[in-house]
């Protein structure tokens, strides 16, 4: 047989479309030809191929015309993916492995010189687009890439870690050795996060918190530094309910995609915290091939920004979007990726750039244009999108020295379970994602709190964003409380939250 037919993927974003390794052997001057839009690491893998064949005392055929084919020919192919499809199908077309054996297969790994299967970048995204397809084709990956990729139910997926572990398993004749299947990484419970109890004081903090996590809202906190903001921000995922099997699958997709996902992290939400010298890129994502920035690496989970103002202003409005829509798409001249980005946004700011206007027991030093030039860093659109701004005061000593808080995490997290379970089956979404006619049937008002919040929309200037915002926060503050309507004290709360930068 001269002309062999291998299944892959590649990756597109989060997808992970079909390739189609054809490797066809012919006579003439010998030569190794690799056509179909591919990339510079993976041209090169025909040095790796050549050499992992030669040391594993396979035949190469190094007296034909080899030409590989990765169809389709439009679709960019990166990364050393396909050695092992490349490979498999330069044995099959030469006759060493039984090419209809591998007909109900996809093949992906990088080879070393020496034949051995490494780890690529993406393997539960595979996993996934292969469950979401239909196909029935197994899924043959080096053995760490596999563990990742047989965490989505229902798939047959085959570990490998050497290339000769998969030749002896579609040899011609009866001597084939089957691949084992690989089991799902072993995952470990969730480490015990940070205790809202270590927090001294901060009532009203923890109050809007815990409206955020039920609701699934975005929060900003404003006040002087080393009042509990940043701790406020590490000790958030432990209020939040536990990710289902599809939300830790696409999490962990995303994950893989730059090889951060931790097996033993499996559905424990993720938070990221950059340093505010991110670049737009390094927040949205990009580069040539395009890659997930943090917005999308915290999908699903939290994404902190302490220090907001001091962040790039096109980093920030590059947020904007996002916030809204839940997904990025990053558009460059060769090509078009979108990523997922549904995160809980939390941020953290100093109130001037002394950090300490409107503190009881220091005296802030900053005028008045000073600190109107320093929260204007922070655009009125931008934080016309954040649904709850909350102020941390400085705390005052006697409340330093005296015993912990009450409520535990434990506490806060049971509430925040339980008004989310009566989201889920009242509505099926969180309050945050309520749109259109759903926002109308569910967050119904009655005559007087319909007029309070119309009268509060036309003093305070507000967008239409804003009053619909409001609408939904003052729904989380209902089921948190356990009430079956919106009322008027309900509203009033909600308000309170959208007026600390003096933005409605």
């Amino acid at each position: 047989m001269t002309l062999a037919v291998i299944h892959s993927r590649s990756l597109d974003g989060l997808a992970a479309p079909e390739v189609t390794v054809e490797v066809h052997l012919a006579n003439g001057l010998p030569s190794f030809t690799l056509v179909g839009l591919a990339d510079t690491e993976v041209k090169e893998s025909r040095e790796r191929v050549r050499a992992a064949l030669q040391t594993s005392g396979l035949e190469f055929p190094s007296n034909k015309r080899i030409t590989v084919n990765l169809a389709p020919a439009d679709l960019p192919k990166e990364s050393g993916r396909f050695d092992l499809p490349i490979a498999l199908g330069i044995l099959a077309a030469s006759g060493q492995l039984d090419a209809a054996r591998l007909e109900g297969f996809e093949f992906a790994g990088e080879l070393s010189l020496a034949g051995d299967l490494r780890r690529v970048r993406g393997a539960l995204a595979m996993g996934l687009a292969l469950s979401r397809h239909g196909t029935s084709r197994a899924l043959v990956l080096p053995a760490g890439s596999a563990e990742e990729a047989a965490l989505v139910e229902g798939l047959a997926i085959h570990a490998a870690a050497h290339l000769l572990d998969v030749v002896r398993a579609f040899v011609p004749g009866d001597e084939a050795l089957p691949l084992p299947r690989a089991r799902p990484a072993p995952t470990i419970a969730s480490a015990a996060l940070p205790d809202l109890r270590d927090v001294k004081g901060q009532a009203g903090a923890r109050r809007a918190l815990e409206i955020a996590a039920a609701g699934g809202h975005s929060v900003l906190m404003v006040g002087p530094p080393g009042t509990g903001k940043s701790m406020l921000a590490a000790r958030f995922g432990g209020l939040l309910p536990q990710m289902d099997e599809e939300e830790a699958l696409e999490s962990a997709a995303v994950l893989s995609l730059t090889g951060d996902f931790q097996p033993a992290r499996w559905r424990q939400r993720v938070l990221r915290a950059p340093h505010h010298s991110a670049s737009p890129v390094a927040l949205v994502g990009g580069g040539s091939p395009p890659r997930p920035g943090e917005i999308s690496l915290a999908h699903h989970g939290v994404l902190f920004l302490d220090e907001l103002p001091e962040f790039p202003r096109a980093a920030l409005e590059a947020l904007r979007e996002p916030l809204e829509s839940g997904r990025i798409t990053i558009s460059r001249a060769a090509r078009q990726a979108e990523f997922p980005a549904r995160f809980q946004f939390l941020a953290a700011m100093n109130p001037c750039p002394c950090g300490h206007l409107g503190s009881p027991l220091r005296s802030c030093r900053c005028t008045p244009d000073l600190v109107a030039r320093y929260q204007g860093r922070i655009s009125g659109p931008l934080l016309d999108r954040i649904d709850l701004q909350v102020e941390v005061p400085a705390v005052a000593p006697e409340a330093m020295s005296g015993g912990a808080d009450a409520e535990s995490s434990a506490d806060v997290a049971l509430r925040v379970a339980r008004a989310r379970a009566r989201q889920l089956e009242r509505q099926g979404c969180r309050n945050a994602d309520l749109a259109g006619d759903a926002l109308e049937a569910h967050c119904a008002l009655d005559a007087g709190a319909s007029k309070f919040l119309q009268t509060a929309a036309a003093r305070l200037g507000w967008s239409a964003r804003s009053f619909h915002r409001v609408l939904r926060i003052a729904r989380s503050v209902a089921d948190v409380e356990g009430a079956a309507t919106i009322q008027v004290a309900h509203l009033a709360e909600a308000i309170q939250y959208r007026r600390v930068l003096g933005v409605g």
